[in-house]
């Protein structure tokens, strides 16, 4: 009758003793929690040097500021901290599964895509999609001269349509979007979308100069370039930019002498070639030279995350992001700074050049890249415009195509 009474403060011991270990390496410093209202890096309570004993000096070398934090952190602590991070899978459409393939569907689809859009000319191809099927996306009404479907981006689709007609589909990737109530599929950024298609891919880049550069300017922190001078998005940017060095380069609060000056800057960002310079030529490569871009969404709308972002993790740059709320359900952990997470502006820029002087805990926001993190990413960039192609044939194919029900 002994046992269980001895037992019992033993059991009730332990997790005392390690509560208050736990305490004593928090109040000595070893330990740090980052605040709730800070979208602090995890060195600072990872890392085995403490925020007081990291290096801080406004280093350049971005490849230096890595092999400091591969030897204060490295991939296996950050994949430990991370295992239990998990995105909302269901604000992203999911792919079918292996096998799981249509026998009564088409296994040719093609797809005209109707009038003037700013859909790229690059994308026309016959691509080879899932379950064998094949998939004509064309501007062509020569190559496409009997489609499957009709695309419609720029203007709405006819109100009616007979059976035996293209399917009619309707593109709105805008955040105001909306279904005309003439399309028989309807494509959106929504989950709930007939069909979704992400920002994030390479097609939206056109022809660019991808060169990526290892050393990031200590004098200017901020790059940010905006050509559509929304009123709230300009007096959101102006009261940040009264607190960080930044450079300004399109028509919104230029201050670098004229929204075409770049290639002064960055010469090495040139294209090549022979053709006259266009901005979105050197768009990545300059901004890799900042530590940090200014990203600002037209709007705050649930799911709406565009190529603002995304550039900026292409560019090798941490993204400064005002505007989805749900922005973690697209991208990898510990990849931006959340401006929501602030309390104010003068928070923010204070977090900002503090980071600009600790390389251990700036290269901790590559760590999603280096250590193959990717949290829902990588699923964002198969649900893009990369891939919409086939996902669309997919759709048409299911639906039956010119055959399905006139509406």
């Amino acid at each position: 009758m002994l046992l269980p009474v001895t037992l019992k403060p033993i059991n009730f011991l332990a997790p005392m003793l390690a509560s208050a270990l736990f305490l004593l390496l928090l109040f000595s410093g070893y330990i740090e929690l980052p605040s709730l209202s800070s979208s602090a890096p995890l060195p600072v309570s990872s890392s085995s040097a403490t925020a007081a004993d990291r290096p801080k000096f406004a280093f350049t070398d971005l490849t230096s500021a890595f092999d400091l934090w591969d030897s204060h952190v490295g991939c296996g602590r950050f994949r430990a901290a991370h295992t239990g991070w998990s995105a909302n899978a269901s604000a992203l459409q999911a792919g079918r599964a292996a096998g799981d393939c249509r026998a009564d569907g088409a296994s040719h689809v093609s797809v005209l895509v109707k009038g003037w859009t700013w859909i790229p000319d690059n994308m026309d191809n016959l691509y080879s999609c899932r379950c064998g099927l094949t998939c004509l996306w064309s501007k062509s009404s020569i190559l496409a001269d009997n489609p499957d479907a009709v695309l419609f981006e720029s203007v709405t689709p006819p109100a009616t349509r007979k059976k035996g007609d293209p399917l009619r589909v309707y593109m709105d990737l805008e955040a105001s979007r909306k279904p005309s109530g003439f399309e028989d599929i309807f494509i959106g950024y929504d989950v709930t979308d007939d069909v979704q298609s992400t920002y994030a891919g390479t097609l939206f880049h056109k022809s660019r100069n991808y060169h990526v550069s290892s050393q990031k300017r200590k004098d200017v922190l901020v790059y940010w370039s905006s050509s559509r001078c929304l009123p709230q998005r300009n007096q959101l940017a102006m009261k940040f930019f009264s607190l960080v060095t930044h450079h300004s380069f399109g028509k919104c609060l230029n201050n670098v002498g004229g929204p075409n000056v770049a290639l002064s800057l960055y010469p090495e960002c040139a294209m090549g070639d022979k053709s006259v310079p266009q901005w979105w030529d050197h768009l990545h490569c300059a901004m890799s030279h900042y530590k940090f871009v200014l990203a600002i969404e037209n709007t705050m709308t649930e799911s709406y995350v565009t190529e603002k972002l995304y550039y900026a993790l292409d560019a090798g740059a941490v993204p400064i992001y005002f505007g989805a709320p749900n922005v973690w359900d697209f991208i990898p952990p510990n990849s931006i700074i959340d401006a929501s997470k602030f309390s104010s502006l003068e928070e923010l820029a204070s977090y900002v050049k503090e980071l600009a002087e600790d390389p251990i805990a700036y290269a901790e926001y590559h760590a999603w890249r280096r250590c193959g993190v990717m949290g829902n990413y990588g699923k964002t960039r198969a649900t893009s415009l990369d891939t919409l192609p086939c996902r669309l044939c997919e759709f048409v194919s299911g639906k039956g195509g010119r055959s399905a029900r006139a509406i």
